[in-house]
Parts: structure tokens; sequence; C-alpha cells
């Protein structure tokens, strides 16, 4: 008797030597984290260098079939049958998923044996499973390259799993196996794509966002809300925090020279970041800057406001180009809502010059003039 079942393949988990069962653990933890809400539940189990889900049809299989390939961690996503280790009850399974896989012409079988105590080693296995669709099939040829449907058998321990749809997942590594990161994340296209790449090497990602409230409407809070809600498949936020930023920009545009602003803005931000991260107990901060895109991104520039901060300061994007960043976002779903016109903190009080090349003395100076530990201390208490 047959089970549907989705393979989950993972290649970098592989690679963890003692500690990947803890790295397995983890994604299976994701993996069930993400089934929660279905209906029937799916079983979830674990076999050589796989993670079986069962499903209770086909169709429950297909319905899972993306959700499960945006999870990090996982490199694909088969569809099959799982049937017992005997060659009738494999040809079989083989013919129905090679006949799910219509329209096609063309077709190959990839099979292979993970126990070398069945009697067929893989190129046997390939040429008598070949031959029995061929055989039961009509207008189909077998094509080793440039085919229109592959088969793919594995065996494994005691059964055998037999499937024709299988596509690339995310990859990466399990949330929850790189530690704890806070973004600052704004409405716009890059700190999203710098979020997810975090999640896809297994940070749990805090977001941190500042709008230009109440200088502005708070609609780049409700924007953010909703990029967050994208990610959430993937792996989601581990939380996201909101800060009504404008009357601190008000200030600081009262007190320091215009071109400097914006250096100023950030080295705020970035000690309300490395705060709340020592609050939660996080590791390091992550921006979505890619050097020299703005003004604030300058090598200069960058420097004068990591010196802030005693913590790592990750950039994914810093060597990134725009039209790269944007091919990105449109691939994660979050183009649509960050293309969106939104006035947030980045567009207030900014100056018409912006310095480029700021000098780190005269930034120090400026900054002791101001009382950002009582501002880092209220925006803590009202974040």
């Amino acid at each position: 008797m047959s089970k549907y079942v989705l393979l989950v393949h993972y290649n970098e988990l592989g690679l963890k030597g003692r500690n990947r069962p803890s790295f397995e653990r983890q994604l299976i933890k994701n993996i069930k984290r993400a089934l929660e809400l279905v209906e029937p539940a799916p079983q979830v189990n674990r076999t050589c260098g796989r993670i079986l889900v069962f499903t209770h049809s086909y169709e429950q299989g297909l319905s899972l079939f993306e959700l499960l390939a945006k999870i990090p961690g996982v490199a694909r996503v088969s569809l099959g049958e799982k049937v017992q280790r005997s060659l009738d009850a494999i040809n079989e399974a083989a013919l129905r998923a090679l006949e799910r896989s219509e329209p096609f012409v063309s077709f190959r079988v990839e099979a292979r044996r993970a126990n070398t105590d069945f009697p067929l080693d893989s190129m046997a296995l390939n040429r008598e499973i070949g031959a029995y669709l061929f055989e039961n099939t009509v207008d189909k040829t077998v094509k080793m390259k440039d085919f229109d449907a592959c088969v793919r058998v594995e065996i494994i321990t005691s059964n055998a799993y037999v499937y024709g749809l299988s596509k690339s997942a995310v990859g990466g590594l399990p949330v929850g196996t790189a530690g704890t990161v806070v973004c600052l994340l704004s409405s716009g296209m890059d700190s999203p794509v710098a979020a997810w790449q975090m999640i896809r090497r297994g940070a749990r990602v805090v977001g941190l966002h500042f709008s230009g409230a109440p200088e502005t409407a708070d609609t780049s809070s409700y924007q953010v809300r909703e990029i967050a809600a994208v990610l959430e498949p993937y792996g989601g936020l581990a939380d996201l925090h909101c800060v009504a930023f404008g009357n601190y920009q008000r200030a600081i545009a009262l007190e320091v020279p215009e071109k400097l602003r914006i250096i100023m803005y950030r080295r705020l931000m970035f000690a309300v970041a490395e705060a709340l991260a020592r609050r939660l107990g996080a590791k390091a901060l992550v921006t979505g800057e890619s050097l020299g895109q703005v003004a604030s991104q300058t090598l200069d520039n960058i420097a004068a406001v990591d010196a802030i901060t005693g913590m790592p300061v990750f950039r994914p994007l810093i060597g990134t180009d725009k039209q790269v960043i944007i091919n990105q976002a449109k691939q994660l779903g979050t183009f649509e809502i960050c293309a969106r016109t939104t006035d947030d903190c980045c567009t207030l009080f900014m100056p018409r010059n912006p310095e480029t090349h700021a000098k780190l003395g005269e930034v120090e100076a400026l900054w002791q003039g101001l009382p950002h530990a009582t501002w880092v201390e209220e925006i803590l208490r009202e974040i």
C-alpha cells in the first residue's frame, strides 16, 4: 500500500558534522510550525538524509508544495509516494508519477539505492523501471538529455520513494540555528531583502522600524507590517518594533548642521537598535545598506555611524547592485508593497546637500552635545 509523501531534501545541513542532528531537529520544528494550521494535520518524520511529510491525498500534497519550498534550510521539495520495496510496487508508482507529468513526450528515470541489500543496483533499476514505463506508455520516448519529464526513485532503508514532481527550494539554514539579530527595517526596497537573507542563514530576525510620526502619518508602520506578512512563510520576523521618530528628528535638525543631519539620525537609530538588541539577547544589527547607493552609504559615513555601536553590523547587500536588489524583492514578494510611495523618517527634514565624507571627530563632538542617552531611554519606554 502506498502513501503520499513530500520529501524534504537538504544539502548544507549535511555538512554540519556532529552538529547535524541539532540542525535537523530545528528544521523539523520549523516545518511543523509552518503546518500548524493545516487540516488534516500531516505527519512529519525523519529518515536517512530526508524529512518526510505524509499527506492524506496527492491534492493536499500539492497545496503544501510551495509552502515547504519557502522554509529556510529546505533545498528541494518532491511530491510522490512511499511504496513497498519491491520492483512491481515501484514500477506501478513510477507509472502513476509519469502520468501526473502530462503533457510530455520524452522522459527519463533516475533511481538510486541507499541500501546495498536491494538485489538491483542503481543502473539496473534505471533499466528495469525505464523499460516498464516505455512498454506501458504510448508515443513516449526515453531521453537521457533534454527530457520533458523525470521519474525519480529512492530506496531508503526498507521503503521506496517514487516521485515526478520536484523543485528547488529556498535553501540556506533553518531559522533558529544562527542566533538573534535586530534589523533596521524600513518600508523601502532594500532592508526587507536584507532581513530575508539573514532569515535564510538561520537567524531569528527582530524588525525595528522608525516612522516619521508624529511629523508624518504613520503609514509606513502599516506598510512594514505588510512586509512582515510576506516574510512569514520564510520563517518570518521573530518580532516587530515600531518607533515614532519624527520628534527626535526635529530636535536633531534644530541642533545639528544641515549637512550632518542624516548621520545623526542614523547614529540615534543605531543606538536604539543596540540597546534593544542587548535587551533581547541579540548579537548583531542588520541594515539594507549598499555601498555608495545614497549619501549615507559612503565608506566615511558608514564608519561615522558604526562608531556609535560596540556590536557587529551586518550589511548583506553591501556589494549588491540596485537592480539585483529589485529582482530579489520581486522574487521575495515585497516589491509591490515597497514600490508604493510612503512618507517615513527617511524623507523627513532631509538636507539639500548631505555630507558624503563625514569626519568622525566633528561627528563625535556634535553627538556629545545631544541628549542621546535620554532619547534612547525614552524611545525604549515608548517603542
